[in-house]
């Protein structure tokens, strides 16, 4: 399985279809190139690829030997079936990560046409976000819960302080090193590495800055520039190594300590994303100044994370008594 920390990948950490094999060597190579060239972006590059895994799956189960006795038929029939089985957000982007392949082995001529290209899904639109978001004062009191007298417990703190004070995406807040938290006049700066390619230095909020130079003065970092600046634990002992922390362990870690501070499981690394805009805008932010916090390009995506409406929603349905 691929994985998704990894930019960019050998072909040998894939596992390889059948019916991509029986291809041939040549149409092998392009079938994996198509996860190392045109997809730049780790995380899409695995979400693709699974959805192409999964598709694959289903072709040859279906009996299909060959990739050229893939018709628009059979796109379609996945379709159908996968639509019966999944969320409509996950069919949208099965059916893009199959038409995007079917494009580029076409270009690169291992097949004539693209048989995914005239199949249609439905039409899908959210207006808001399914991702959760922490209510009332449950940010403050997972911070609050954390036992700041070990280094992983300065660490946990810190990371989780960040996603909350910087709506930041996990992947970028784990691949921060010391030296891209730095000062820039009477405050300091964070500089985020973000989808795409992308750049972003956001000014730290004074209660970030407060947990990050306690953390960094605590556990030495400070003195390490070129150290992650969210390293792995060394196992139990409550030291931390120099190795970078990964999007899975740090999630992890959070569920962990959401146990401890007695909150709900269902809550995720975004969900402080979810929760960040909605507070921001809450205490009169704009939804223009969200966006560039967030880093996103189009301010519908913001949108979806504004969870306003849920509790308008709620006060409105209070209203109703018997």
């Amino acid at each position: 399985m691929l994985d998704p920390e990894l930019a960019v990948v050998s072909v040998d950490s894939f596992a390889t279809p059948t019916i991509i094999t029986r291809a041939g060597p040549s149409s092998r190579k392009k079938f994996f190139e198509f996860f190392t060239v045109p997809i730049r972006n780790a995380n899409t590059r695995a979400a693709y690829y699974r959805a192409i895994q999964q598709f694959l799956a289903w072709v040859e189960r279906a009996g299909y030997q060959n990739l050229e006795d893939i018709e628009p038929i059979t796109v379609a029939a996945y379709i159908e079936t996968l639509q019966r089985q999944a969320a409509q957000a996950t069919v949208k982007q099965h059916m893009a990560a199959i038409r995007m392949l079917f494009s580029w082995l076409t270009e690169k001529g291992v097949l004539a046409m693209n048989p995914a290209r005239e199949v249609k899904t439905e039409r899908f639109s959210r207006t808001e976000g399914k991702t959760p978001a922490f209510v009332d004062g449950e940010v403050q009191k997972l911070l609050d819960a954390i036992d700041a007298s070990t280094h992983t417990g300065l660490r946990d703190r810190a990371l989780l302080a960040t996603l909350a004070y910087t709506f930041a995406r996990i992947g970028s807040v784990v691949n921060l090193k010391v030296e891209d938290y730095y000062p820039s006049g009477k405050r300091f700066l964070l500089r985020f590495k973000e989808k795409g390619g992308k750049e972003k230095e956001l000014p730290v909020h004074h209660k970030l800055e407060e947990m990050l130079d306690q953390y960094l003065k605590a556990t030495g970092l400070e003195k390490e520039p070129e150290s992650p600046i969210f390293p792995a634990a060394l196992r139990k002992t409550g030291k931390l190594s120099r190795r970078p922390l990964v999007r899975t362990d740090a999630a992890d870690m959070l569920k962990r300590r959401l146990k401890q501070a007695g909150l709900p499981a269902h809550y995720s690394p975004h969900s402080f994303r979810a929760t960040g805009i909605t507070n921001f805008l809450e205490n009169d932010g704009t939804l223009e100044a969200a966006q560039r916090i967030a880093g996103h390009a189009d301010s519908r995506t913001t949108k979806l994370y504004d969870r306003r409406g849920q509790k308008v929603l709620l006060e409105d349905m209070e209203r109703i008594r018997y």
